[in-house]
């Protein structure tokens, strides 16, 4: 039996509700590439005050661009998110998009969906920049990597460093929960 999502899927193209569908049971709507138009940003504001919606863009500059465009015009939008590599960056062509995702990744990508309290925005976190230096998020040898690595485990996309501060805000995350996190990671790859 195929899992049904009650909210609209907000992706990028074609090929993504295609893929999406093939997944779960779910309504999609399509900005067209990273283009982001007011009939469709209008179509996106509707969805979120009828259904609901979830923000599942493609792990790239452009994907993430158009995540940042939409989360500002509907800030309670919930986010799914794909690695690169659950978005087929090992494929030989490089491409990266939720097309190229297995149907279990769509599946896993859309049950941990990560919600903003829109309410409270930004959610009261106990982080600091301080707190990424020292945890190795920010500088140092292997920061870029453990930083991904963090970012995965937490459910949040691909970030660079001033994208893992805003996302912690915007979830909510802890510092306990961060730095379990980050240790993980670090027994894990013995850094």
């Amino acid at each position: 039996m195929m899992v049904a999502i009650q909210e609209i899927i907000v992706v990028e193209g074609k090929s993504d509700t295609l893929a999406i569908k093939r997944a779960v049971n779910a309504d999609t709507l399509e900005t067209n590439g990273s283009a982001l138009n007011e009939v469709t940003l209008a179509a996106i504001k509707h969805a979120a005050r009828t259904r609901g919606v979830i923000i599942f863009t493609d792990p790239d500059f452009n994907g993430e661009r158009l995540r940042k465009l939409i989360a500002m015009a509907v800030p309670a939008a919930k986010h799914a998110f794909l690695t690169k590599d659950e978005a087929g960056r090992q494929i030989k062509h490089h491409s990266l998009g939720i097309e190229y995702a297995s149907l279990d990744t769509i599946r896993a990508a859309l049950t941990a969906v990560q919600t903003v309290n829109s309410e409270s925005r930004p959610l009261m976190t106990d982080v600091s920049r301080l707190d990424l230096q020292k945890l190795g998020l920010l500088a140092g040898l292997h920061a870029a990597e453990r930083r991904q690595l963090v970012a995965e485990r937490l459910q949040l996309g691909y970030v660079n460093g001033k994208q893992l501060m805003k996302r912690i805000e915007m979830f909510g995350i802890s510092y306990a929960v961060l730095a379990a996190a980050t240790q993980m990671i670090n027994e894990e790859n013995k850094w």
